[in-house]
């Protein structure tokens, strides 16, 4: 009897110690004023394609490097570009002084015409007084109506110039912009996240040269409990970890918060499996100093109750 006695008082101790050490090891819980959510680091991508026909002839992409808006990014072959933009160029040039010279012409004409106008209406009065002769007065006639012919087709062949110096002009504008955009350029500060081209290639237009990313505007996708969305406001505080600086947490705030409810994405671990309703958030990350890259998972605290503190070291729940 003694002996069943020892072995019910063994099993309660060993219950007893079971459940002090699962408490013991148990994480504490979040503290109340705090909402965990993780995610993966995003960053908003830009494709930088090719707008011209060409071949690379000089390339300045690098994986992971840094570039300036306005740096060149790839330079294609430019030498049929340059030489059909002189052809133009020289088109428009001949065209113009052409135009000048006709321009020339018209001011003498006009000036011809206005001193025939002017005699033609002299001897018109005089022939009303007989101190002129028809015959003058035909020579004078006949002398305003040719001028006035010469000066009439000059302005003509004037505007049909304007129109094809303004035909030339835009062909040039064309060949121009054909021209600059075989030089490539970033159109923004950002980082080269992937390059899609290689120096000797041949580049058609709406290739993919380089995709950039701004790693000062990087988001983190999170998604939270229906029933806790009501506590979390625009630009509520923010606190990041990441497993390459587990031991660093990195400021952000609420970014945007999604308006409409959907089921927990299957890539997502919820703290609660029984959370079929979530809401998404968009934070945004202070990465000023560049450590943080697209693609890592992160945790996050969102911190909806100002008046709570910090932890020196924030938990993740059960």
């Amino acid at each position: 009897m003694r002996s069943w006695v020892w072995v019910y008082a063994a099993l309660g101790a060993l219950a007893v110690a079971s459940i002090g050490f699962f408490f013991f090891m148990a994480p504490p819980e979040l503290d109340e004023g705090f909402i965990y959510a993780n995610g993966h680091i995003e960053g908003t991508e830009i494709s930088i394609s090719t707008e011209v026909r060409g071949r690379v002839v000089k390339s300045y992409l690098e994986d992971g490097k840094t570039v300036e808006a306005g740096d060149v990014l790839v330079e294609l072959d430019r030498v049929d570009a340059q030489s059909n933009l002189a052809k133009a160029q020289a088109g428009i040039r001949e065209l113009e002084a052409g135009q000048m010279r006709l321009r020339a012409e018209l001011a003498t004409g006009q000036a011809s015409l206005a001193v025939l106008r002017r005699d033609l209406a002299r001897y018109t009065e005089l022939k009303a007084t007989g101190n002129v002769s028809d015959q003058r007065l035909d020579q004078v006639r006949t002398a305003e109506r040719e001028v006035r012919g010469k000066v009439e087709v000059l302005d003509a062949q004037i505007q049909e110039s304007d129109a094809r110096i303004a035909a030339a002009a835009s062909d040039v504008a064309l060949l121009q912009n054909a021209y600059d955009k075989a030089v490539i350029t970033a159109p923004i500060s950002a980082t080269i996240l992937t390059k899609g081209i290689e120096l000797g290639e041949l580049a058609e237009p709406g290739r993919v040269v380089a995709t950039l990313v701004d790693m000062n505007d990087l988001e983190v996708k999170v998604y939270v409990p229906e029933i806790v969305i009501g506590k979390i406001k625009l630009n509520d505080e923010v606190r990041l970890r990441v497993n390459a600086f587990p031991d660093r947490y990195f400021k952000g705030r609420v970014k945007r918060v999604d308006q409409h409810a959907q089921f927990t994405p299957r890539n997502i671990n919820m703290p609660e499996e029984r959370v079929r309703t979530v809401f998404g958030l968009t934070l945004a990350i202070d990465n000023s100093e560049g450590y943080l890259k697209p693609g890592m998972p992160a945790d996050a605290w969102v911190r909806w109750d100002k008046n709570v503190a910090w932890a020196q070291t924030m938990i993740v729940p059960r």
